[in-house]
């Protein structure tokens, strides 16, 4: 969701309002602000102690940062007064906030609003050598209850089926400031990861990203777990999941060696994780190690975590709820079959933790670039497995998803979440695009290339489109112009000649300039053209298989007569 997934009939309302009006909190909220961009974060440190009666959380957080010499320079600071943004969600409140030495700095607040300020903090940065430093900020208060995890996300209260608490987080979307004060913008994300400190009753284990490092009973009915993940790592992916869970491992030889590989599920679900999970978990491994490259981060391992809700890609620690069955709560998205073969969260949310947790767009309105991929590592995992044909099926059967109701790419600075096509649309339009390089060593060492030279970034779409265009040799920067940034579907007219020994063929419905080139196939032959706005021709009429055509790439076409060609 936007990092998750599409139930259709959940996910398209909050993705569609068509004509939304953004306000001052929305740029506050998807800008990189004065506030915000005086101060890099190197680190959080996370401690929550959840009242499950209660249904409140009361914790603390260091947050670690540096100065940004670059934009004090570039923005002209010298005299700036500019404070500190953090953002919290109400109705969860900041207590105080204090510095490595214990000073109570001041904090000014708007009612009802998501931002806090911590005042005049950049000034003593101006006159200090100093240029890296560390706050803490405690907390407390209701925060908001997800309401259907993970599409209305927030903080999740439930029970399992024995009864029991089962407490969790999901915030793609809604933002990590829903439960800990952090900066809530994807552009910037802890460069040396975070730990999370769970207090949790002691009766109950407590789950989170990265590895272990410590564990305590506290003598008073609670028990503190801390976990700790090194790389870095975006806020809404950073999750507690707390309950009775019991684990069991394995060791995965990798790319990059000994992976460590964890299970944590609930003590019910112990003998179907063995079955079910751990079969697909070593089958996603291995496709996406041969497709993608090597698993992204090998220090923190990888786990999978039983969820209270269908299932999100935090990173190291996938979140899982898809009942212990094949498709996608027992569909198949594609209607063609293929869906039915594989576990679609396991294989979907871990296709993000190469798109969308090691590679992250700066700006929500690119998360094309987490989804698109993500949903295209599917068609690329039924490929690895059943076959060429058999992935195109599953792509091809997506198709009817896509909705063309507004633009993939939304409006930047403002937080805006893309439509569903996010998903299908832009998957589509990479299935397009391998067609049209047309050489499958080549797309091969593109989507390597894009894991291994964007590893671990924050990125624009402009530059994966570049990279896409450079190492393919082909320019397709119009491509990407007519299928994120517009509705139309690019249309081929074709007539035949009235001797049937050529026919003609032209782009309709397009952006001025698209030069999307076509591959034509028939048994051993093929051929590749490229159509213009304007008719060309071609002999080879036997090659001309339109359910080739169709099926490869995302286009409609269209015969028309040849009188209304010239």
């Amino acid at each position: 969701m936007y990092s998750i997934l599409l139930m259709p009939f959940v996910v398209y309302a909050q993705a569609d309002s068509l004509a939304k009006k953004y306000t001052g909190a929305d740029t506050l909220r998807g800008s990189n602000t004065a506030e915000r961009a005086w101060w890099d974060v190197l680190k959080y440190d996370i401690t929550v102690k959840p009242d499950y009666a209660a249904k409140t959380i009361e914790g603390k957080v260091k947050i670690v940062f540096k100065v940004n010499d670059k934009v004090l320079y570039d923005r002209g600071f010298k005299d700036s007064t500019a404070s500190m943004q953090i953002d919290l969600q109400p109705p969860l409140i900041i207590d105080k906030v204090i510095s490595h030495d214990d000073d109570n700095y001041k904090i000014t607040h708007n009612v009802n609003e998501t931002t806090w300020y911590i005042d005049k903090l950049l000034m003593q940065y101006l006159s200090e050598t100093k240029k890296e430093d560390s706050l803490t900020i405690y907390y407390h208060g209701n925060p908001r209850e997800a309401v259907k995890p993970p599409w209305q996300g927030g903080w999740i209260w439930k029970k399992d089926t024995l009864h029991r608490p089962w407490m969790s987080v999901a915030c793609q979307g809604i933002g990590a400031s829903v439960w800990y004060p952090c900066k809530d913008i994807q552009s910037d994300e802890p460069d040396s990861g975070a730990s999370l400190t769970m207090i949790v009753p002691d009766t109950l284990m407590a789950v989170s990203n990265g590895r272990l490092t410590h564990q305590q009973n506290n003598g008073d009915g609670t028990s503190s777990y801390t976990w700790e993940v090194k790389s870095a790592i975006n806020n809404y992916n950073i999750v507690p999941y707390i309950g009775k869970y019991v684990n069991f491992s394995e060791v995965y030889k990798g790319l990059k060696g000994s992976l460590d590989v964890n299970y944590w599920v609930m003590d019910y679900n112990l003998e179907k994780a063995r079955t079910h999970i751990e079969p697909d978990v070593q089958r996603m491994l291995k496709c996406f190690e041969y497709w993608l490259g090597p698993y992204p981060f090998y220090e923190d391992g990888y786990k999978i975590v039983d969820a209270p809700h269908l299932g999100m890609e935090h990173q190291s620690a996938v979140a899982y709820g898809n009942g212990y069955q094949q498709g996608y709560h027992g569909i198949d998205l594609s209607a063609s079959g293929q869906g039915l073969k594989w576990d679609f969260i396991i294989v979907h949310e871990s296709g993000h933790e190469w798109f969308g947790n090691s590679i992250t767009a700066k700006d929500v309105a690119d998360e094309w670039i987490h989804e698109g991929f993500t949903n295209y590592s599917e068609t690329l995992f039924t490929e690895y497995y059943y076959g060429k044909e058999a992935g195109n099926e599953y792509n091809y059967g997506l198709r009817k998803r896509i909705e063309n109701k507004r633009p993939v790419i939304s409006p930047y600075g403002v937080n805006a979440e893309g439509p569903i096509d996010i998903y299908y649309k832009a998957s589509n339009m990479i299935h397009t695009i391998r067609h049209a390089i047309n050489n499958d060593s080549t797309f091969h060492k593109i989507l390597l290339g894009l894991s291994s030279n964007f590893y671990h970034q924050t990125v624009t779409t402009q530059q994966v489109e570049n990279y896409i265009s450079i190492k393919s040799g082909f320019n397709f920067s119009k491509v990407f112009d007519q299928y994120l940034r517009t509705i139309q579907v690019p249309e081929l007219q074709y007539y035949f000649t009235k001797d049937k020994k050529k026919i003609c063929y032209r782009w309709a419905n397009c952006i001025e300039g698209f030069n999307l080139p076509l591959v034509l196939q028939k048994n051993t032959q093929s051929l590749k053209i490229y159509p213009t706005e304007k008719w060309k021709s071609l002999t080879s009429i036997s090659l001309f298989d339109t359910g080739f055509v169709e099926h490869q790439f995302y286009i409609s076409l269209k015969e028309v007569s040849a009188e209304n060609g010239n």
